[in-house]
């Protein structure tokens, strides 16, 4: 496939890396500098150019192109780039924009803009905030079978019960199934024998309830959270208080500009809206942060959301969750003590990508960055799980791939050995980087 990328930034880049082994992809970026590192960097072909203008985008071949990422920091430029698309040639085109309101009208007359799929960097990066508020100790959250099944990465923490268990000890619950262990940047497909350790990643799946009783049993000491603050009123913060009141949830929100705590007041009904600044501890103690069960820190740099949450930490929130601009400064928040941090940039690249995974997928979540995958398919009458039971299938199984859930008309089954597979089931199935090409052809 034939893959035309706008904008060399963070998106675009990460975007190009997890592309460029298996499809043609050509990068366009205005930016000298950032179009020659592309050339060392990774096997692409790299343009210069404005690809607002439509002489930028044939240089490019567009009009040859399968699809086309449109992924600056420039809305306009994204959806002009994708409309131009349009005109040269049949091609897909994906815009990234961060704002909300060319959102709404895309998703009112589908392929506006000359759009086929648009993704917005704000929403998805509170609907990833909110995935991981109410579970304690879970680092990520993606749903499949249209909310029947939940992939859950859990952390087991210091001094947890399920912490040195064996998975065959830790798995009692009926609709959960262990799918994958983290260990060390490793992925490792466990066994009943497999033993849980502090500090490692496990990768749940089952129905939202069996999340919810697991994560009470990796942290029983951390009730469900009710007190969550955010601080940041911008568009995130904004979106996340709204996903949250949505969920049943009434949160605390700090905005320091007195004309936009007002607007924030008279949207978000359910949230309480403090005008102040909330980089000052004193405001933070006086609001009694410290109380809080999740803090969420959504504002404008880096170093003030790993400012707050520090402080909010020392005062004694139980929970620091933290936007991170940088994607590069993800590891460094959560070694120095910020519980979550998520990336907008790092969320946005991933649905770009999982977008352009195998078109068979109904849906995709990328695990470590791409170290795994889980997939939801539809099983067909070709499948090798059609009509037997999962353990007769296990001998023709890829290596490296677990099923984690069937969803049937509506319903969630936890599958068993002697669990009949039906066409028309969708399985959800966790799979290592090698076995991804297997599953997709086979299962």
């Amino acid at each position: 496939m034939r893959i035309v990328i706008v904008g060399a930034g963070e998106v675009g880049s990460t975007t190009a890396e997890s592309l460029c082994e298996e499809h043609e992809v050509v990068v366009v970026d205005r930016d000298s500098e950032r179009v020659e590192s592309l050339t060392y960097d990774m096997d692409v072909l790299p343009i210069e150019g404005d690809a607002s203008e439509m002489a930028t985008l044939e240089e490019a071949g567009v009009g040859e192109a399968d699809l086309l990422i449109a992924s600056t920091d420039d809305d306009e430029t994204n959806i002009i780039a994708c409309g131009i698309a349009k005109v040269c040639g049949d091609v897909f085109t994906i815009a990234r924009t961060k704002s909300p309101k060319y959102l709404r009208p895309w998703e009112r007359g589908k392929r506006a803009f000359g759009v086929d799929f648009m993704v917005c960097t704000d929403l998805l990066a509170a609907e990833a905030i909110v995935g991981v508020t109410g579970l304690p100790t879970a680092q990520d959250v993606d749903s499949f079978a249209d909310g029947l099944v939940q992939m859950t990465e859990f952390e087991i923490p210091p001094g947890s019960p399920v912490a040195d268990q064996t998975v065959a000890e830790a798995d009692r619950f009926d609709s959960l199934t262990f799918a994958g262990v983290i260990r060390d940047g490793e992925v490792i497909i466990p066994r009943g024998e497999t033993v849980l350790r502090t500090g490692d990643d496990v990768i749940a799946i089952g129905n939202p309830e069996s999340m919810r009783e697991f994560s009470a049993a990796i942290a029983p000491e951390q009730d469900d959270p009710k007190n969550v603050v955010i601080v940041g009123g911008g568009q995130i913060g904004y979106q996340t208080a709204r996903l949250l009141e949505d969920g049943g949830f009434s949160p605390r929100l700090i905005e320091r500009n007195g004309e936009r705590a007002r607007w924030l007041a008279e949207q978000l009904p359910r949230t309480t809206v403090i005008n102040g600044d909330p980089t000052d501890q004193d405001l933070l103690s006086q609001e009694n942060v410290g109380d809080a069960d999740v803090l969420i820190s959504a504002l404008e740099t880096d170093q003030q959301n790993l400012l707050v949450t520090l402080l909010s930490s020392r005062l004694g929130a139980k929970r620091a969750i933290a936007v991170v601009e940088t994607a590069d400064f993800v590891d460094l928040f959560e070694t120095v003590g910020v519980d979550v941090a998520v990336s907008p940039r790092n969320v946005t690249a991933e649905e770009i990508t999982r977008f352009t995974r195998e078109r068979r997928a109904e849906n995709v979540a990328i695990i470590e960055g791409d170290q795994a995958e889980v997939l939801e398919l539809e099983v067909e009458a070709d499948s090798i799980l059609a009509d037997r039971s999962i353990r007769e299938a296990a001998a023709d199984f890829p290596h490296g791939a677990v099923i984690g859930a069937i969803a049937r008309d509506g319903a969630h089954i936890n599958p068993r050995g002697d669990t009949i597979v039906r066409e028309g089931d969708h399985v959800i199935v966790f799979a290592d980087r090698d076995a991804l090409s297997e599953v997709a052809e086979r299962m």
